[in-house]
């Protein structure tokens, strides 16, 4: 190799190295990484969804446990009621002939509906029924599987039928007798159907009657999904225009939460009623 192309070698090599010995200046590097500026994001969506399903999750367990104290605080009221009127149990094919004995309230069947698996069945929603009246055109039985979805919201408007037995008049604290709904009107919303009405005493309707109504309704409005499964049967005496009485059955289809067949007396303490027209007297 001649002296020239060793003389160009040795300038080559010096350029090159010398080169890489700028671009590996510790310093100029330095100043490049200090130039560089990381930014991160968090999404925090997903705390900000489990926070608010916590809430809600709190405000549902809050409702449900105000909802079972007003459930025990009505069993309780029952059960002070049933024990105050020494309920006794009888069948229900001897309704018709009992006679009034200070106990306004007995349970039927020892408390036990008489409804079959068929009848406590949901396939068909929520429905109700109501029996034809009979040949004295007295009101017979109503049957329904009660549901929120039957529950009325409009305001409910005057009574003006008359069922039979319909003789009124004014004693102590207030009227004698109450067109009395055989299916409460908050259960089902049905008002003047003359085949839902019979002529019960003040003392029959409220409290009697709706102590059992309100347990329902209180139950049915706990959820959408809660049925229950009802009949009310006026129980008359030959043909007695005046019931003697009323039969109620409840039972929820999921559950005893509603469990009763109770039978409560048509008669008004201070009264003497005259069942075969309807008529009364005081004393």
């Amino acid at each position: 190799m001649n002296r020239k192309k060793i003389v160009a070698l040795a300038s080559s090599a010096l350029l090159i190295f010398g080169g890489c010995g700028v671009i590996s200046n510790p310093n100029l590097n330095q100043a490049v990484i200090a130039k560089v500026k990381t930014v991160v994001k968090y999404d925090h969506s997903p705390e900000k969804k489990t926070k608010q399903i916590t809430q809600e999750n709190k405000q549902t367990e809050k409702k449900i446990e105000s909802l079972d104290k007003k459930i025990a605080k009505l069993r309780r009221k029952l059960k002070q009621y049933t024990s105050k009127h020494n309920i006794e149990s009888v069948s229900a094919a001897k309704l018709a002939s009992l006679n009034y004995s200070g106990k306004n309230v007995i349970t039927v069947n020892n408390n036990d509906p008489s409804f079959s698996q068929s009848d406590l069945s949901t396939n068909r929603g929520a429905w109700q029924e109501y029996g034809n009246l009979d040949g004295l055109n007295r009101v017979t039985a109503a049957n329904a599987l009660l549901n929120q979805s039957l529950m009325p919201i409009a305001k409910r408007e005057p009574l003006h039928v008359d069922p039979t037995g319909w003789h009124n008049k004014r004693i102590d604290g207030g009227w004698l007798y109450n067109r009395s709904h055989l299916i409460g009107y908050q259960l089902t919303g049905q008002n003047n159907n003359i085949k839902n009405l019979m002529t019960g005493t003040r003392q029959l309707n409220d409290p009697d009657m709706l102590r059992y109504e309100d347990q329902v309704a209180d139950y049915l409005k706990e959820s959408c999904s809660n049925y229950v499964r009802y009949r009310v049967t006026p129980v008359f005496r030959g043909s007695e225009l005046l019931a003697r009485g009323v039969e109620m059955e409840g039972q929820s289809t999921n559950s005893n939460a509603v469990h009763f067949n109770i039978y409560i007396f048509n008669v008004q303490d201070g009264v003497t009623l005259n069942y075969a027209t309807g008529t009364s007297r005081v004393g």
